[in-house]
């Protein structure tokens, strides 16, 4: 059984759900307090020990590669002011992880982009991270996945615990207990389903170890809701016990998750994340408590003291 040791991260979307910010910028380079929100996925893969990271991208993605490459006049700008510190961060990125880059082409859905990795991953497992799920670092996932993946020899996917009306928006597993009490077995999957047929209010996140059974799978895999190629559904072909693919198993998440593909959860995500840093936490909290009190007693924002 091979070590997985690469990372998969879909980043072709369009983000047309940020529009105008999108227009001329990835969705994921948007920032989350002072990093791009992408930074903070390869920063999980690369924690897990996954430092072959392989990014799916798409038509005006450059600054994507721009990002995690060196910066030179950045770095001697610095370098000559002696801002050891943001030349330490901007290093930081360019050293992180050893980075690689394949275009998705026609945008076919999340399954049609993992099958561009086939070529770079071969025939070991790998860990897909979707760049709109943020996992607090302070919580551990892809490392308990991992671990379950080699424990199991099997697929692995992130399962949440969400509101039963907002299934809609996820895919939905059908589940079996297991002796452990953080990790299902998953018998089915629905794609976006209305909750009155969810088989659960398990939700898939954006996490994925995957065996390398899925690119057979997705080359078979006709396009299914929304006329794409869905990954669900390919995890739905391996649940029913495909001859040799080991099954699929869930790993249930009960930390901090951020969703930065939406609006208002994006949002969110930087006031949480900025409250625990150490740099902004002290002043913004305060700041925080004024601003709800004077929501709470209708007064304009410009008028709290």
């Amino acid at each position: 059984m091979a070590k997985v040791t690469k990372a998969v991260i879909p980043a072709a979307g369009l983000g047309t759900r940020f529009l105008p910010a999108t227009k001329a910028m990835p969705k994921e380079m948007l920032p989350v307090v002072d990093k791009p929100a992408i930074q903070y996925v390869v920063e999980e893969a690369v924690d897990a020990g996954l430092h072959d990271v392989l990014m799916i991208t798409g038509r005006n993605k450059n600054a994507l590669e721009n990002h995690f490459d060196r910066a030179t006049e950045i770095e001697a700008s610095l370098q000559k002011k002696g801002d050891t510190d943001r030349l330490e961060k901007v290093n930081y990125s360019t050293e992180l992880a050893d980075m690689h880059y394949v275009r998705q082409g026609d945008p076919k859905g999340l399954g049609h982009a993992v099958l561009r990795a086939k070529m770079h991953v071969g025939e070991a497992p790998f860990a897909v991270l979707l760049g709109d799920d943020i996992i607090d670092a302070r919580d551990v996932l892809l490392k308990r996945m991992l671990q379950v993946q080699a424990e199991r020899n099997a697929t692995v996917v992130a399962l949440l615990e969400v509101d039963p009306d907002q299934i809609h928006m996820y895919g939905a597993a059908a589940v079996e207990t297991t002796d452990e009490d953080d990790v299902v077995r998953v018998t089915g999957l629905v794609e976006k389903p209305n909750k009155d047929v969810a088989p659960s209010n398990l939700a898939i996140i954006g996490r994925y170890v995957l065996r390398p059974e899925v690119f057979e799978i997705l080359e078979h895999t006709k396009p299914g809701k929304g006329g794409e190629i869905q990954l669900t559904d390919a995890l739905e072909e391996m649940a029913g016990d495909v001859e040799g693919t080991g099954g699929v198993y869930g790993v249930i998440f009960r930390g901090r998750r951020y969703d930065t593909g939406d609006r208002l959860d994006y949002i969110k995500a930087i006031v949480q994340l900025a409250v625990d840093r150490e740099d902004l936490g002290v002043g913004l909290r305060p700041w925080l408590r004024e601003f709800a009190a004077g929501l709470e007693s209708n007064t304009p924002s410009g008028d709290v003291d």
